[in-house]
Order: C-alpha cells, then structure tokens, then sequence
C-alpha cells in the first residue's frame, strides 16, 4: 500500500470480474487502460458471488485465484486482491472501493474499468451514485454491445457523465464462455488464454462438464 509519508498521488486500475477463466482479452484491456491513463498499478479481483448473477455456477475461488496468480506472472504492474473473495457473500463494488480507498492516500484516484455491457447496467448496482462519487469509470468496448445511451444514464446517475472515461479500444472478442464451450468440446484454448493458465484449466480438468457461468 501507497507510503504515507510521499507527496505524489497515485492512480490505481481496478478490474473485477469472475475471471472463470481470466483471459488474455482481460490482460489486453488492462495493459491499454494502464497505458492509456498512466495508471501505477491495475487491480485484477475476482468476485465471490455476484449479485446480477445469482443462478449462474462460477468455478471454486481457489481454481480462479491460481489462474490469475499463473496469468499475472510477469506483469510488474498487474496485481491480484482477494478483497471480494475474502469478504464472502455478495461482491458489491461499492463496498470494494470504499474498502481500497480506506488504503490509500486522499489524493489518490481510483479507476474501475468496465465494460461498455455493464456500464448499461450500473443503474441496478448497488449505491452507483456513491459509486461514481469514490472512483472514477473507465468503461470499455465490448463486441456485440453498443455504447449505452449516456444522456438516460446521467438521468438515473446524476453527475456520472463528469466521472466517465470512454474508451474506444482494445475491442476485444473473446469471452470466458467461448473458452469454457471450447474446453467441453475439446478444442484447443492456447490462443485464447496464458499457456499456463491452459495448462492449469487441462491439469485441473476445468470445465470438462458445460456449466452456465460467465
């Protein structure tokens, strides 16, 4: 955590997501929004349980830690946080970022990176006017969605539109459920995840049964 004692604000990634498999798409969307923003560091933290997802089966937080720690080998600016895993139960982000921010400077910044997909859908989050007040959204492309309509979600979340990056790339196409599809059926996954992490999935036998997750 960031030394007290310094003067310089720090900005901080942070990227959620079930990561059942994490996916070299989620490691390319890190790598530009890190670049792009001049982040110090991008947070990967997979969920416990999420709330809009209620019926969908994820894989054991064990399975999904150890293919994040496998995929963020060398990365010297991608770190891992088991925040949501550790605090069970439903993994609401607002309570995410307040508890990171508790651990930082008051000048540090906070960016959540999220899909264009669920940017639509941060009304239904929990608190998501308080969301926008602690951090800032970086919101990213995703195939098969359009940009959301901004003005309505300005109407539902006043004074997001000030707190809102867009960004127009990386698109990328690739989805935890096509790699889960490809492994029930046999076919290979290396292009679309870290070798080590295909190996992991293979060593583990992961997803040999076709499951609902995403």
């Amino acid at each position: 955590m960031p030394d007290f004692e310094r003067s310089l604000k720090i900005n901080i990634g942070v990227l959620g997501g079930t990561f059942d498999p994490v996916h070299r798409g989620h490691l390319m969307i890190a790598e530009e929004t890190r670049a792009r923003l001049d982040l110090a560091e991008v947070l990967f933290v997979p969920t416990a349980r999420t709330p809009l997802k209620e019926n969908n089966s994820i894989s054991a937080a064990e399975h999904r830690l150890q293919m994040l720690r496998l995929a963020l080998t060398g990365y010297p600016h991608f770190k891992l946080s088991a925040i949501e895993i550790d605090r069970n139960g439903p993994s609401y982000t607002i309570d995410t970022i307040l508890e990171l921010r508790d651990k930082l400077g008051a000048e540090d910044e906070l960016f959540f990176i999220l899909g264009w997909d669920n940017l639509a859908q941060l009304p239904r989050w929990k608190e998501p006017a308080r969301l926008v007040q602690k951090c800032r959204l970086v919101a990213v492309p995703r195939p098969g969605h359009s940009l959301p309509d901004l003005t309505s979600l300005e109407k539902s979340i006043p004074g997001l539109s000030r707190r809102l990056l867009l960004l127009e790339k990386p698109e990328i196409d690739i989805t935890a459920t096509e790699i889960r599809k490809r492994v029930t059926r046999g076919l290979a996954i290396d292009h679309l995840v870290p070798e080590p992490v295909a190996g992991y999935i293979k060593e583990h036998k992961l997803y040999l049964r076709q499951e609902n997750g995403s």
